[in-house]
């Protein structure tokens, strides 16, 4: 019976030894030691390879395992324990947050990053690169036979979901329209078809100090649309004055969700994508920042 006795002592003890070590494991995390996995709309591969690889320099005992998606399936990822941040073009709904309240006990915090814009792109070769709405409408609703659009896929990737929400007016996309496998599939296939048209995020053609940006440049020419709010025949490219202003037609925002209760490595991140080091590669990516004040000024360049 003693020896019985010591057996389920020895038990007991590693037991909580064990339940000990997992918590302590657990609180190991801090905002600057740790690892986390966060899924990202793959609209925006190029700018946040960029701020997480500038936020590890600074943090060098932090990893931030990034999974680049189709923004519905971020979003389908945020309600599983291993991802604890998104970051995708919108925010929550009261449901969604409701739903997340009532199942982790917690209330995700979400806000705006910074401003992007659908870049439109044609071929080098291609005699059209200026347009309006209706062209992109008449693209992408099957009417215009002479142009080929393609997009980085036919559902649930935040392109797709903008293209039917604010370009078409909620009317069902043509079965015209082209799907690429990524962003980057959608300019090699633009490059290869003079008819092509193609939609893609301005991270990924907007930083022309990359030499994979600038290469991809070499091979496709970005369109100009009709500016609404300007007044007249005025056209404009996704350049970041136009973005800030609103004249660019397709400006959408970007988003991140943080569900994480206590100060981490994803509030950290986060911070640092609010703050200025990270805005300002939210510049750099020709994106244009929420959180910092950039003044726009008009210029005259002198022969």
């Amino acid at each position: 019976m003693q020896g019985r006795g010591i057996l389920i002592g020895l038990v007991a003890s590693w037991l909580i030894a064990s339940c000990g070590n997992g918590a302590n494991k657990g609180a190991q995390e801090t905002p600057t030691k740790g690892t986390i996995n966060i899924s990202v709309d793959e609209s925006f591969r190029p700018v946040i390879d960029s701020e997480i690889k500038v936020f590890e320099s600074s943090f060098p005992d932090v990893k931030i395992i990034p999974h680049y998606k189709a923004e519905a399936q971020c979003l389908r990822d945020l309600t599983t324990d291993s991802t604890r941040m998104v970051i995708v073009t919108r925010g929550l709904t009261a449901d969604e947050e409701k739903f997340y309240t009532d199942s982790f006990h917690m209330e995700p915090t979400y806000g705006i990053l910074a401003y992007d814009a659908i870049a439109v792109i044609v071929n080098k070769g291609s005699k059209d690169s200026i347009f309006d709405i209706k062209d992109l409408q008449n693209m992408l609703n099957g009417t215009d036979v002479r142009h080929q659009p393609v997009m980085d896929g036919v559902s649930a990737t935040s392109t797709v979901r903008f293209a039917i929400d604010s370009i078409l007016r909620g009317q069902p996309m043509g079965k015209n329209v082209t799907a690429a496998k990524s962003s980057e599939g959608v300019i090699d296939y633009v490059a290869a078809n003079p008819n092509a048209v193609g939609f893609v995020g301005v991270s990924w053609i907007g930083d022309l100090s990359d030499t994979t940006h600038t290469s991809f440049l070499s091979k496709v020419n970005i369109a100009s649309l009709r500016c609404i709010t300007c007044g007249g025949e005025t056209y404009v490219k996704p350049y970041q004055a136009n973005i800030g202003l609103k004249r660019y037609p397709l400006v959408r925002r970007l988003y991140y969700i943080l569900k994480e209760n206590y100060s981490g490595v994803g509030s950290n991140f986060m911070n640092f994508l609010q703050y200025e080091r990270g805005q300002l590669i939210f510049y750099k990516s020709y994106l244009y920042p929420s959180n910092m004040p950039f003044e726009v000024r008009d210029a005259q360049i002198s022969q």
